[in-house]
């Protein structure tokens, strides 16, 4: 019988995500069901919340390798949540907003975003 060492030296080893991680958080639905789908299409492992305690929840559950974060959500918004993440963590996180104004993309760096884009998101494949 032959015995692949491959198989003896990896057993014990988690397997590894080979997908980058994308934790989408966004309350409309329609975008975010899109986008999604988007982002799978080209190989990113994506999970969804539609409000600030689910993508919290989610974050702490399984650490993304980036975060798309909708400026304006319902109770907290974009900038709280991102200020919150910042508390703990150096996660990439991407602002996505309407808010076009450049008052506002400096608020969302400045509350601690790497990224900042404007809905919509054509040119999304180009940041990631």
């Amino acid at each position: 019988m032959k015995i692949d060492t491959r198989d003896i030296l990896y057993s014990g080893l988690p397997k590894l995500r080979i997908m980058p991680h994308v934790l989408l958080v966004d309350d409309e639905a329609p975008l975010r069901d899109s986008l999604s789908y988007a982002l799978q299409k080209e190989g990113y492992e994506v999970t969804t919340a539609a409000d600030v305690a689910a993508a919290l929840k989610l974050f702490h559950k399984q650490v993304p390798d980036v975060i798309l974060l909708d400026l304006m959500l319902p109770e907290v918004g974009g900038m709280e949540v991102c200020w919150r993440i910042r508390a703990f963590s150096d996660v990439p996180i991407v602002m996505l907003t309407a808010k076009d104004q450049d008052i506002d993309k400096v608020w969302g760096l400045e509350a601690g975003a790497d990224d900042y884009i404007t809905k919509p998101l054509e040119l999304l494949g180009n940041k990631l």
